[in-house]
């Protein structure tokens, strides 16, 4: 058996696969590491089969839907899993086959109603149920602190003391535990009872995942994150370093047109000289009477590169073939101490 472990942040992802068959699976992908899963899979020779959330996330954006979209694979998630992408929809008791691998669907909810763990013979991927000395919170929403103490006590911590643990998150550099190990020292799991676990778990005052309403929303539908939105436009754009629109908008026969679009304010607090200016969401309105000639080269900034990224890519696609952003922002052009306009300026 195959098992690499990635690792973003504080959360782990999976490629299990059959190095004797040649194919694999991926759990719990995260959407950042989408180039090194499938470098990965490749180097170790393996065809994906699948692509599976152990559970419905809400502290980061799961990639199974691009993955999918991409290398036309099922998606696989709980039956209880709200998001309308899911093409394999399993419960308790069922099993995914990769190649000589059986893994079997264990339900846990209490972390979400839609958690669920893959066992294999002597392992088993946990999800956000059991981590390394602690659990899955149960304060988000489908949390329920009483389903998660059944999950534990009545299902994981019934395997072999010696089956390995791996779970889908750990901020310390942990990689991975034992059900024994857990058993002995996990203090969530060295109480009295169920009530002194949904006591435990009430009572844990933890600070909500960063991004939770954006994460839920992406996760759910099959969206996009507005992170999602600003790479997918980078890839679409060429950018133009600092230093050359400096030397462009100094020479007279430069014929760079220069595109601002911050809010107005912004740009009357300042602006990179002889910019125009256009609110970005303004642009697609007023666009063929402040850039008469798609022809022209253009160089589109914002503040810090983003909201310019999105422009740029949305001026391509309409015809500006030549628009590109400016590498930086005008945060670092004023942190460069380049020169600097103030005023209404020309739209």
């Amino acid at each position: 058996m195959i098992l690499e472990q990635f690792r973003s942040g504080g959360c782990l992802s999976y490629l299990v696969g059959c190095d004797q068959h040649g194919v694999g699976l991926l759990v719990d992908p995260e959407i950042t590491l989408l180039d090194r899963y499938l470098a990965a899979a490749a180097q170790h020779g393996l065809r994906l089969h699948y692509l599976v959330d152990t559970h419905t996330h809400a502290d980061h954006f799961s990639a199974c839907r691009k993955l999918a979209r991409r290398l036309e694979l099922p998606v696989v998630m709980h039956r209880a899993s709200p998001a309308p992408f899911v093409d394999i929809r399993v419960d308790e008791g069922e099993c995914l086959i990769v190649g000589q691998l059986r893994l079997q669907i264990l339900h846990t909810p209490g972390h979400t109603a839609d958690s669920i763990c893959l066992k294999l013979a002597d392992c088993v991927l946990t999800g956000d149920t059991l981590l390394i000395g602690a659990t899955g919170r149960t304060d988000l929403p489908t949390g329920d602190a009483s389903e998660l103490y059944d999950s534990l006590f009545g299902k994981l911590l019934e395997l072999p003391a010696e089956t390995r643990v791996f779970p889908a998150h750990n901020y310390r550099g942990q990689s991975s535990t034992t059900i024994g190990d857990e058993r002995a020292t996990n203090p969530r799991l060295q109480v009295d009872g169920r009530q002194a676990f949904v006591a435990l778990m009430d009572n844990l005052n933890l600070k909500a995942p960063d991004h939770l309403t954006e994460a839920l929303r992406v996760n759910c539908s099959g969206g996009r994150s507005v992170a999602q939105l600003i790479a997918e436009a980078a890839d679409h754009i060429a950018f133009m370093p600092i230093d050359e629109v400096q030397r462009r908008i100094a020479d007279p026969a430069g014929e760079l047109v220069v595109l601002d679009v911050r809010e107005a304010e912004s740009f009357r607090e300042g602006h990179i000289p002889g910019a125009r200016h256009v609110p970005r969401g303004q642009l697609e309105l007023r666009v063929d009477s402040v850039l008469p000639d798609p022809l022209q080269r253009i160089v589109v900034y914002c503040e810090f590169g983003k909201i310019s990224t999105l422009a740029t890519a949305m001026l391509r696609s309409i015809g500006f073939a030549r628009a590109v952003a400016l590498d930086g922002g005008f945060q670092q052009w004023r942190s460069s101490g380049l020169p600097i306009e103030s005023g209404s300026g020309s739209v």
